[in-house]
């Protein structure tokens, strides 16, 4: 049977797919995505046509699974031989060999379709592997292990053994990548053929090379042990072939702020803060200050707190003194509470008040008189603040002249200083 044109497999696979990418021709175009649009990196388009390879190679495994396994054997065999390179079993593929949201998958498969059907059809027989057909030879996506790169060239240590097997070659199978050996931990050198920074060849013949850490502070050595170093790493100086910590507290190395002490570390320093009462300190604690912090006076070697409250006065009225660590703050007496920027006493349920009304009253008789009344606190439903520090309320006072039968209702404004 004669192989049906590209446009025929899968149309309804594809159709969607060809809105996006008309490009005439085999040519691949990978797009990229600027980092900000993009959470990841897409992959190579090498990585993308393997796996498109190894999702084909699995529906041939699927297609002859399905269709046959079980019943009249010669019958089978007749039938699979028309099956096998069937247009029929080639469209079954193609129709699961993408993911719905592999979108690098489908935009491969379109531009490659034609190429794809060509293998199907005339090359198996001379080009059994696929992936090296199509991605290597045809598209020029990938190279052969263990190359890199356009023209495929060889990663560092050789195309047999890339890297010298200690590290991986950026690019490698790919046309892409600079082929720069990412070496192993303890590796160096362009083609990881060293030992790194801290590492010393415990073993090496021509193909064989085993690197070992060096003693803890040595950046280069002879061997393990502590005295077998030859460079040491920052922090150390070497002495007598061991490396010794080097004090940056006591050098000009260390660079610590006015507030702050230096504490020596192995191969390094820390800045810490000095206590609350040092302006400026030589170590931890109130001790070691330079100059004491206001608020704080040198009591024999150490700076401590000043007690403000045994000079200072708090200028309200009903407040007191209290210290704090390098000040000191007013606050209300006990019995007394802050109330609109005064302190005024607080009052206690069940206690008497003489409340007076120093505004003069007229009496029956003509004569001048001034309200006193005993309140119960608690009971004072028109209680409110008032002037100077006094409690005000409102109190309805009845005076009635008995002789003349004339009625006065004065409403009497009592207070009560607390």
């Amino acid at each position: 049977m004669a192989p049906r044109s590209s446009r025929g497999i899968a149309p309804a696979m594809l159709c969607g797919l060809s809105l996006f990418l008309g490009f005439p021709g085999l040519v691949w175009v990978q797009i990229s995505v600027p980092p900000q649009s993009s959470p990841h990196t897409e992959p190579h388009p090498c990585h993308t046509c393997r796996g498109l390879v190894d999702s084909f190679n699995k529906g041939l495994e699927r297609t002859i699974r399905d269709n046959f396994g079980g019943g009249n054997t010669a019958w089978e065999e007749e039938k699979l031989s028309k099956y096998k390179d069937s247009e029929t079993r080639l469209v079954e593929v193609l129709e699961g060999v993408c993911s719905k949201s592999d979108f690098e998958c489908h935009r491969l498969l379109e531009l490659s379709e034609e190429l794809v059907e060509s293998w199907w059809f005339h090359k198996q027989q001379e080009a059994p592997d696929l992936f090296q057909w199509l991605c290597s030879d045809s598209l020029k996506l990938c190279c052969p292990s263990g190359t890199f790169g356009p023209s495929c060239l060889p990663c560092p240590g050789g195309a047999e053994r890339p890297c010298g097997g200690y590290g991986h070659c950026e690019g490698e199978g790919t046309r892409g990548g600079s082929g720069h050996c990412d070496c192993q931990a303890g590796y160096g050198g362009e083609a990881c053929g060293q030992c790194g920074l801290g590492y010393f060849e415990a073993e090496r013949n021509a193909s064989h090379l085993v690197c070992s850490a060096c003693f803890g502070p040595c950046a280069r050595c002879s061997g393990p042990e502590e005295s077998h170093c030859l460079q040491c790493k920052k922090g150390w100086a070497l002495h007598h072939l061991k490396c010794v910590d080097i004090d940056e507290c006591g050098t000009e190395r260390a660079s610590c702020g006015a507030d702050q002490f230096c504490v020596n570390t192995e191969g390094s320093y820390e800045c810490r803060d000095c206590a609350k009462a040092c302006l400026g300190c030589m170590g931890a604690g109130p001790g070691r200050c330079k100059k004491c912090s206001p608020g704080y006076q040198q009591v024999g070697s150490k700076c401590l707190d000043v007690d403000e409250c045994e000079t200072a006065v708090c200028p309200g009225e009903n407040q007191q003194c209290e210290n704090t660590e390098g000040s000191y703050r007013c606050i209300c007496a006990d019995g007394y509470k802050q109330m609109e920027g005064i302190c005024v006493k607080e009052q206690i349920p069940g206690m008497l008040y003489i409340l007076t009304d120093f505004t003069p009253k007229i009496g029956c008789d003509g004569s001048y008189f001034h309200l006193h009344s005993a309140v119960e606190t608690g009971t004072q439903e028109t209680a409110r603040p008032g002037p100077h520090g006094k409690q005000v309320a409102e109190l309805d006072v009845k005076s009635r002249c008995s002789d003349s039968g004339a009625g006065l209702v004065h409403s009497q404004r009592a207070s009560s200083r607390r």
